[in-house]
């Protein structure tokens, strides 16, 4: 798990000594243990370390061909020892243990395609300085769960694991508004959008080429091709088969040469993986939780229930859900507006877990691969059979994507400068685009290819990076094994939601292994009461953060609408937690990368 960036120069105008060590020092808390850079006439790539394999011999830039050609990582790859065995065979010296090396080895033998044989979650950048022309290459993972960002200015591109990364590089910290019009309808900037002018997510499963004659991206790896293949076996064998690829998932995702433990909230995704760990340990799991002093937001229980069923060793810590002073560091690690404050207790049992070990497992991605969401119980329930797919689309649309509908009420609270640049914008146009590359799937999956696609890479996900990193803890995702997200979307739609059920596949699946009381029980989400605070002890802080003047000379939103829109939510007579926590995250936002202002 490191931190990545570089850039490349098509006039091979070097890039100051200052300003890569400034991309670095950006990263530092993603890699404390290790730096790294090596420069080329065109360009240059670098890496903040944090180490977790081979130690001692995993230096980045790794390097080969007399230092024509050099590689970076951020991530790990799973399948390491397999594929540096293969390697080997055909004559493969190496002079490390480190995942990095094999990456390198593999590149050199086999060229850009060598990514498709990787197992892991990864950006990766290559330098290659061998041929008529220089090259940079950039990968992302299959369902990115890496991040990699990119900025171009025509003659100049950046690249880096965070956006902080490409702004201490120079590119400029500007507003898209656009963004911020998809952000306030989804709660979170959709990729490949960020909220900055010409940032730019590489997407999951993307390949980046430059050359000095411009830019190539291509996609090595495609979500929508998952469908194409449909189950046509039995449920139970679709069941073995999650079975035995999670299970595989979880002891590849054991590999590492520093203490590990995983996250554990009591839920099916994260029970499940302790519980597989537990299978391939000889000693018990370390598993982390927190619980909430308030009862109605506490499923500490659940967890302490889970840790002893597998006799893991389980730390737990019970603090107050009053954890919105963090918010502004919270959203300094995100880089973009947020408005999900779910990632404050996902920082809080980083914190816990960094204090033990240096590597944990996680249950992301079951509840977008296995419909474990009950949006998709409301989005499906009392749907028409006869419904045509534009009713279908935007009937999902508005019951389980648009947190902040589109719409005329949306627009009265838009300043006319804002109203103006955002004219014709639509997010449902934008999410249409997803349907359609999806259509070939049935319904339940084609909501689920929405979440894969945009909820995972543009929220979901950068809650466990961001909030592990932060504290230089590196997270690790069973569930999203490619093998795991190709076998979940050959599955039709029925064995996942069915009756009003969600997650029904997976829940016949792991009952055997976590329990019926585990496996059954209602789901409860991880979050922290907000609304209610914002009408009683966090009323002044709303009041202060969106009637000053700093809010309002942004001429984003119109006054005496926000005014309405607040002083409703405080008497009580509106529910308008959605709309003051975007309205809030969005002001953060500016005061720290648009003013430049430090969080505390």
């Amino acid at each position: 798990m490191c931190g990545i960036y570089g850039y490349f120069d098509r006039g091979a105008r070097p890039m100051t000594d200052a300003a890569l060590k400034a991309m670095s020092d950006s990263l530092i808390y993603r890699g404390p243990d290790d730096s790294g850079v090596a420069r080329f006439d065109h360009g240059a790539i670098g890496n903040r370390r944090l180490s977790i394999i081979d130690i001692a011999g995993g230096h980045q830039p790794m390097t080969a061909a007399e230092g024509k050609v050099a590689l970076v990582q951020n991530g790990e790859i799973y399948n390491y020892v397999e594929l540096g065995a293969e390697l080997r065979q055909s004559g493969w010296r190496p002079r490390t243990h480190s995942d990095t090396e094999v990456l390198l080895g593999l590149y050199l033998r086999d060229g850009p395609g060598f990514v498709r044989r990787l197992n892991g979650m990864f950006a990766i950048a290559v330098y290659d300085a061998r041929g008529p022309e220089p090259v940079l290459h950039l990968w992302r993972d299959r369902v990115g769960v890496k991040p990699l960002f990119v900025y171009e200015d025509g003659d100049r591109l950046l690249f880096g694991s965070e956006i902080k990364a490409l702004l201490a590089g120079g590119a400029p910290a500007e507003a898209d508004k656009a963004a911020l019009h998809h952000f306030l309808t989804l709660n979170y900037v959709p990729p490949p959008l960020t909220a900055f002018q010409g940032i730019r997510h590489l997407p999951p499963g993307g390949h980046m080429k430059i050359t000095p004659r411009g830019a190539e991206t291509d996609a090595w790896w495609r979500l929508a091709d998952c469908g194409h293949q449909p189950w046509r076996g039995q449920e139970a064998g679709a069941q073995a088969e999650v079975l035995a690829l999670l299970d595989d998932a979880v002891r590849l995702r054991l590999r590492a040469d520093v203490p590990f433990g995983a996250f554990l909230s009591g839920g099916i995704d994260s029970s499940t993986v302790v519980g597989l760990m537990s299978m391939h340990m000889e000693r018990p799991v370390e598993t982390f939780a927190i619980g909430f002093d308030d009862p109605r937001f506490d499923e500490s229980a659940h967890a302490e229930a889970a840790a002893r069923r597998f006799g893991a060793s389980h730390h737990l810590d019970i603090v107050s859900p009053r954890m919105l002073d963090r918010w502004p560091r919270a959203l300094h690690h995100l880089d973009q507006p947020h408005g999900d404050v779910s990632f404050l207790p996902t920082l809080r049992v980083a914190e816990l877990a960094a204090r033990q070990v240096k590597m944990v497992l996680t249950g992301d991605g079951g509840d977008e691969l296995f419909a474990g969401y009950d949006k998709y119980v409301h989005a499906f329930v009392d749907m028409p059979e006869d419904m045509d797919e534009a009713g279908f689309r935007r009937r999902y649309f508005d019951r389980a994507l648009a947190m902040f509908p589109e719409g005329e009420a949306r627009r009265a609270l838009y300043h006319p400068d804002f109203a103006a640049e955002t004219d014709g914008c639509s997010t449902f146009d934008l999410i249409e685009e997803h349907f359609e590359a999806a259509a070939h799937m049935d319904r339940v999956n084609q909501a689920l290819y929405l979440d894969t696609a945009l909820l995972l890479p543009g929220n979901n996900l950068v809650k466990p990076d961001r909030m592990a990193m932060a504290v230089s803890l590196e997270a690790r995702t069973p569930f999203l094994d490619y093998r795991v997200v190709e076998h979940a979307f050959r599955l039709p739609g029925a064995m996942k939601l069915r009756n009003g059920e969600t997650k029904v596949v997976l829940k016949n699946t792991v009952r055997p292994l976590i329990g019926a009381a585990l496996t059954d029980r209602r789901k409860q989400m991880f979050t922290v009461p907000v609304g209610e605070w914002f009408r009683t002890e966090l009323a002044a802080y709303a009041r202060e953060m969106l009637r000053g003047e700093r809010f309002h000379d942004r001429r984003l939103f119109d006054r005496d609408a926000v005014e309405l829109m607040l002083e409703n939510h405080i008497q009580g007579s509106q529910n308008n937690t959605r709309e003051i926590r975007a309205l809030l995250a969005l002001e953060h936002w500016h005061r720290i990368f648009i003013d430049g202002e430090t969080p505390p």
